[in-house]
């Protein structure tokens, strides 16, 4: 069992106590046919496309919801109280963790490492997953030296083959929630979800 699914359960019976049984055996059918298109996700060579098995759960609990006839703003709640129970450092090892990548991007090496990553994103593992771009120019990234336009959203993709693209900016949400455990304020003007032609991620650091 996927080590997120028992923060799915954990909300899940805060919300549905007397069906929880039945919305997780519903989920889990939904899962099983979502996840046909995101099999490539886990040897994907593009990294970004890792996230989709959790993505294609998530959206799995959203049919579940809309079948149940909940309104957006209900879906959104209950989504989002997962996400952050789901993202939320549990020691603080792992409170560390979230923020060496902040680190790192600041140490002289970073501009290498980052040309490496950006060798991975900038090319499609596969066509349904995602494409991006790492910006190194401090000019163009608040002075920090780094940032990412997704020009592609396997998340996007998935939701809209599934008729389900209205639910996909609740997942833009997800990013300002990581940035902030990660030291960072997420600066974006635009969003695929919302329309645009790229997400476009730019950080500023977060004061201590």
């Amino acid at each position: 069992m996927n080590s997120y699914r028992k923060y799915f359960l954990k909300v899940i019976k805060i919300y549905y106590p007397d069906c929880t049984a039945q919305l997780i055996a519903s989920l889990e059918a939904h899962y099983n046919i979502i996840s046909k298109d995101t099999y490539f996700a886990a040897t994907s060579s593009n990294p970004i496309d890792k996230r989709l098995d959790f993505c294609a759960y998530f959206l799995a609990l959203i049919k579940v919801l809309d079948e149940k006839g909940e309104s957006f703003e209900k879906i959104r709640k209950v989504s989002l109280e997962i996400v952050l129970d789901y993202v939320k450092p549990k020691n603080k090892l792992s409170a560390w963790a979230k923020r060496l990548p902040l680190k790192l991007i600041q140490m002289p090496f970073s501009t290498f490492l980052l040309n490496i990553f950006n060798d991975k994103v900038s090319k499609k593992g596969h066509e349904n997953g995602f494409l991006a771009h790492i910006i190194t120019d401090k000019n163009a990234t608040y002075g920090l030296g780094y940032g990412i336009d997704i020009i592609e959203c396997g998340i996007c993709k998935l939701y809209q083959k599934h008729n389900f693209q209205k639910y996909a900016s609740i997942l833009c949400e997800v990013d300002e929630i990581t940035s902030r455990l990660a030291g960072l304020k997420l600066i974006r003007t635009s969003t695929i979800a919302l329309g645009a032609q790229k997400c476009d991620f730019r950080f500023v650091k977060e004061a201590n």
